[in-house]
């Protein structure tokens, strides 16, 4: 229940107590119209009389008022992905402000608010007025301040730490950003290889299945920091072919060995991408759009058979316990409408322009409309 719904939960309280209104009436004195005004929403109690009501039925307020200033992982997912669904059918600004209303009504929620940040941060980009866009990424950033400042769940902030990191870059703040980051992403740090150490651990005290799934998790999130290091390799070195091909060369060892392009089209399109943008830096025609088609079937693997999300295999068995743990539940964290219309925008980057005339090229774009 995600709104305050009291007129049903009192209707439903003294059902389930088998009393009548009149009897609910004279216990918290007052009149048997004022308790049917209750039940059917044209009224509420004075705010004294709650306590009375609560002791009565032997609930809390909250629970009389059906109000949760928690939500459980399942609410909070289902809440994400309805607003996803909205924002690819619906008016943005309507959406928008139902999921600014829910901040307010979630407010000490934590979770549920680092999980508007992205859902925000997914999604500024539908309006094209950019000064609204900068309004949203702040009020993102906002709600990744207070996670910060006030949760007592050290992973949460965490995350938080590197969700406001990713909204300072996103509004050109780089300096924050590296002032933020640039201690705690240290490789020379220990930290870095904490993971093996508690691998060991897992086996030590004969916890072969934890260290086995643990194993899983660390290698298939290593394998995909590499590819999207690699994406930021090949922009860096756009203008020296030979390091972008030798970056692709070995990128493309790792996707076919690990099946990237099933197991996480997404990151490997990203990666497709960019190397398409590179080839027609460099005027090259043919690789542009052979990596540009790379790109779209990627797109089209990430939707097929209705298998929208993370993936495992039988090489990564053990991932879908991971992925159940996270807060999106390996979900995409956009709609699928806003994905694909996302790639065709991607299509019609400038640098794609010497590709227009390409039979091949119209027939991408056409691939993707929804």
């Amino acid at each position: 229940m995600y709104l305050i719904n009291f007129s049903e939960n009192i209707s439903r309280l003294r059902r389930e107590k088998k009393i009548t209104q009149e009897q609910l009436a004279d216990f918290v004195g007052v009149t048997k119209a004022s308790v049917s005004k209750w039940e059917t929403g044209q009224s509420i109690p004075d705010v004294m009389i709650l306590p009375q009501l609560a002791n009565f039925f032997d609930v809390t307020i909250d629970e009389i008022l059906g109000y949760q200033p928690q939500l459980s992982n399942e609410q909070m997912k289902k809440i994400y992905l309805d607003l996803c669904s909205e924002f690819a059918t619906n008016e943005f600004e309507n959406v928008m402000e139902k999921s600014s209303n829910l901040v307010k009504k979630y407010y000490s929620c934590y979770p549920f608010l680092y999980r508007l940040s992205l859902l925000w941060i997914n999604h500024y980009m539908l309006t094209m007025d950019l000064e609204r866009q900068k309004e949203i990424l702040t009020d993102a950033l906002n709600l990744c301040i207070r996670i910060i400042e006030n949760s007592k769940d050290i992973a949460l902030c965490n995350d938080a730490v590197h969700l406001k990191a990713t909204i300072k870059l996103l509004l050109g703040d780089a300096q924050d950003v590296i002032d933020s980051l640039e201690e705690i992403m240290n490789p020379c740090r220990i930290g870095s290889q904490s993971a093996g150490i508690l691998i060991k651990a897992y086996q030590m005290v004969n916890k072969l299945d934890k260290a086995n799934e643990y194993t899983q998790i660390t290698m298939y999130t290593k394998i995909i920091e590499i590819v999207g290091c690699a994406v930021e390799y090949i922009t860096i070195h756009s203008n020296d072919l030979s390091v972008c091909e030798e970056t692709i060369r070995r990128v493309e060892m790792i996707a076919n060995a690990y099946d990237l392009g099933h197991l996480n089209p997404s990151t490997i399109s990203v990666f497709y991408y960019q190397v398409a943008i590179v080839y027609c830096m460099q005027g090259m025609k043919d690789k542009g759009l052979l990596y540009l088609e790379k790109f779209v079937n990627c797109i089209e693997e990430f939707f097929k058979d209705g298998n929208v999300g993370l993936r495992s295999d039988e090489y990564f068995n053990k991932l879908d316990v991971w992925f159940e743990q996270m807060e999106l539940g390996g979900n995409v964290p956009r709609d699928k409408k806003v994905i694909l219309e996302s790639a065709i925008q991607g299509l019609n980057h400038p640098v794609f322009a010497i590709l227009e005339d390409e039979l091949k090229y119209q027939k991408m774009k056409k691939r993707l409309i929804v």
